[in-house]
Protein backbone atom coordinates (compact mmCIF):
# COMPACT_ATOMS: atom_id res chain seq x y z
CA UNK A 1 0.00 0.00 0.00
CA UNK A 2 1.24 3.48 -0.81
CA UNK A 3 1.13 6.38 1.62
CA UNK A 4 -2.21 8.17 1.34
CA UNK A 5 -0.84 11.71 1.18
CA UNK A 6 0.48 12.49 -2.35
CA UNK A 7 3.51 14.47 -1.13
CA UNK A 8 4.49 11.67 1.27
CA UNK A 9 4.00 9.10 -1.52
CA UNK A 10 6.28 11.11 -3.82
CA UNK A 11 8.92 11.37 -1.10
CA UNK A 12 8.65 7.61 -0.46
CA UNK A 13 9.19 6.82 -4.16
CA UNK A 14 12.15 9.22 -4.38
CA UNK A 15 13.73 7.75 -1.26
CA UNK A 16 13.20 4.24 -2.60
CA UNK A 17 14.94 5.18 -5.88
CA UNK A 18 17.83 6.75 -3.93
CA UNK A 19 18.13 3.65 -1.73
CA UNK A 20 18.32 1.36 -4.78
CA UNK A 21 20.99 3.54 -6.39
CA UNK A 22 23.02 3.64 -3.18
CA UNK A 23 22.63 -0.12 -2.79
CA UNK A 24 24.12 -0.70 -6.24
CA UNK A 25 27.05 1.62 -5.55
CA UNK A 26 27.63 -0.10 -2.22
CA UNK A 27 27.69 -3.52 -3.88
CA UNK A 28 30.38 -2.20 -6.23
CA UNK A 29 32.28 -0.80 -3.22
CA UNK A 30 32.26 -4.23 -1.55
CA UNK A 31 33.61 -5.88 -4.71
CA UNK A 32 36.26 -3.16 -4.98
CA UNK A 33 37.25 -3.61 -1.31
CA UNK A 34 37.62 -7.36 -1.84
CA UNK A 35 39.69 -6.71 -4.98
CA UNK A 36 41.96 -4.25 -3.18
CA UNK A 37 42.58 -6.68 -0.33
CA UNK A 38 43.18 -9.56 -2.76
CA UNK A 39 45.66 -7.41 -4.69
CA UNK A 40 47.42 -6.60 -1.44
CA UNK A 41 47.76 -10.26 -0.46
CA UNK A 42 49.00 -11.26 -3.90
CA UNK A 43 51.59 -8.48 -4.12
CA UNK A 44 52.85 -9.13 -0.61
CA UNK A 45 53.08 -12.90 -1.03
CA UNK A 46 54.32 -13.25 -4.59
CA UNK A 47 56.09 -9.95 -5.27
CA UNK A 48 57.31 -9.31 -1.72
CA UNK A 49 56.15 -5.71 -2.06
CA UNK A 50 54.52 -3.82 0.76
CA UNK A 51 51.43 -1.76 0.11
CA UNK A 52 50.55 0.95 2.60
CA UNK A 53 47.28 2.11 1.15
CA UNK A 54 45.11 -0.99 0.77
CA UNK A 55 43.88 -1.31 4.36
CA UNK A 56 42.61 2.25 4.55
CA UNK A 57 41.04 2.13 1.09
CA UNK A 58 39.24 -1.10 2.02
CA UNK A 59 38.10 0.31 5.37
CA UNK A 60 36.80 3.50 3.73
CA UNK A 61 34.90 1.44 1.15
CA UNK A 62 33.44 -0.80 3.87
CA UNK A 63 32.44 2.18 6.03
CA UNK A 64 30.71 3.73 3.03
CA UNK A 65 28.92 0.52 2.08
CA UNK A 66 27.82 -0.06 5.67
CA UNK A 67 26.47 3.39 6.47
CA UNK A 68 25.09 4.23 3.05
CA UNK A 69 22.88 1.12 2.92
CA UNK A 70 21.28 1.50 6.34
CA UNK A 71 18.20 3.27 4.93
CA UNK A 72 17.69 0.50 2.37
CA UNK A 73 17.87 -2.12 5.11
CA UNK A 74 15.43 -0.09 7.21
CA UNK A 75 13.03 0.13 4.26
CA UNK A 76 12.90 -3.68 4.36
CA UNK A 77 12.65 -3.63 8.14
CA UNK A 78 15.74 -5.79 7.97
CA UNK A 79 17.51 -4.47 11.06
CA UNK A 80 17.80 -6.79 14.00
CA UNK A 81 14.79 -6.41 16.23
CA UNK A 82 13.19 -8.24 19.10
CA UNK A 83 9.96 -9.68 17.78
CA UNK A 84 8.94 -11.60 20.89
CA UNK A 85 6.49 -8.87 21.90
CA UNK A 86 5.10 -8.40 18.39
CA UNK A 87 3.39 -11.79 18.40
CA UNK A 88 2.04 -11.34 21.93
CA UNK A 89 0.60 -7.84 21.52
CA UNK A 90 -2.79 -7.06 20.02
CA UNK A 91 -2.57 -5.36 16.59
CA UNK A 92 -3.32 -1.86 17.92
CA UNK A 93 -0.64 -2.12 20.61
CA UNK A 94 1.82 -3.50 18.05
CA UNK A 95 1.15 -0.53 15.74
CA UNK A 96 1.80 1.83 18.67
CA UNK A 97 4.99 -0.08 19.50
CA UNK A 98 6.22 0.20 15.91
CA UNK A 99 5.38 3.91 15.82
CA UNK A 100 7.28 4.59 19.04
CA UNK A 101 10.28 2.51 17.92
CA UNK A 102 10.40 4.38 14.60
CA UNK A 103 10.11 7.74 16.33
CA UNK A 104 12.80 7.04 18.95
CA UNK A 105 15.05 5.51 16.30
CA UNK A 106 14.56 8.57 14.06
CA UNK A 107 15.50 10.90 16.91
CA UNK A 108 18.58 8.85 17.82
CA UNK A 109 19.72 8.58 14.20
CA UNK A 110 19.17 12.32 13.72
CA UNK A 111 21.46 13.01 16.67
CA UNK A 112 24.03 10.53 15.30
CA UNK A 113 23.74 12.21 11.90
CA UNK A 114 24.30 15.66 13.38
CA UNK A 115 27.39 14.46 15.25
CA UNK A 116 28.68 12.82 12.06
CA UNK A 117 28.26 16.10 10.17
CA UNK A 118 30.24 17.91 12.89
CA UNK A 119 33.03 15.32 12.56
CA UNK A 120 32.99 15.81 8.80
CA UNK A 121 33.18 19.59 9.18
CA UNK A 122 36.10 19.38 11.62
CA UNK A 123 38.00 16.94 9.40
CA UNK A 124 37.36 19.08 6.31
CA UNK A 125 38.18 22.47 7.85
CA UNK A 126 41.23 21.24 9.76
CA UNK A 127 42.56 19.02 6.97
CA UNK A 128 42.65 15.95 9.21
CA UNK A 129 44.18 12.79 7.79
CA UNK A 130 44.87 9.30 9.10
CA UNK A 131 48.19 8.69 10.83
CA UNK A 132 49.54 6.29 8.21
CA UNK A 133 52.10 7.11 5.55
CA UNK A 134 49.30 7.01 2.95
CA UNK A 135 47.40 9.64 5.01
CA UNK A 136 44.04 9.88 3.23
CA UNK A 137 41.73 12.66 4.42
CA UNK A 138 39.33 11.74 7.21
CA UNK A 139 36.50 13.75 5.71
CA UNK A 140 35.90 10.86 3.28
CA UNK A 141 34.66 8.28 5.81
CA UNK A 142 33.00 10.96 7.94
CA UNK A 143 31.04 12.24 4.94
CA UNK A 144 29.90 8.72 4.05
CA UNK A 145 28.84 8.16 7.65
CA UNK A 146 27.01 11.51 7.80
CA UNK A 147 25.18 11.07 4.49
CA UNK A 148 24.22 7.48 5.30
CA UNK A 149 22.86 8.39 8.72
CA UNK A 150 21.00 11.37 7.25
CA UNK A 151 19.29 9.15 4.69
CA UNK A 152 18.45 6.66 7.44
CA UNK A 153 16.95 9.47 9.53
CA UNK A 154 14.79 10.55 6.59
CA UNK A 155 13.68 6.92 6.08
CA UNK A 156 12.70 6.61 9.75
CA UNK A 157 10.89 9.95 9.82
CA UNK A 158 9.07 8.99 6.62
CA UNK A 159 7.92 5.73 8.21
CA UNK A 160 6.74 7.69 11.25
CA UNK A 161 4.84 10.24 9.14
CA UNK A 162 3.22 7.49 7.10
CA UNK A 163 2.03 5.77 10.28
CA UNK A 164 0.43 9.01 11.45
CA UNK A 165 -1.07 10.00 8.06
CA UNK A 166 -2.22 6.51 7.09
CA UNK A 167 -0.85 3.98 4.69
CA UNK A 168 2.40 2.09 4.75
CA UNK A 169 5.84 2.88 3.38
CA UNK A 170 6.41 0.70 0.34
CA UNK A 171 9.15 -1.83 0.96
CA UNK A 172 12.12 -1.75 -1.36
CA UNK A 173 12.30 -4.63 -3.83
CA UNK A 174 14.72 -7.35 -2.79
Amino acid sequence: MQPRHPLVATLARALQALNIGVLRLSMAALVLAASVLTYSVVTRYFLKTATDWQDEVAVFLLVGATFMTTAYVQSLRGHVGIEAFASLLPPAANRLRMFLVDLVSALFCSFFSWKSWTLFHEAWSEGQTTSSSFAPPLWIPYSLMAVGMSILSVQLFLQTVVRVSGGEVPKAPQ
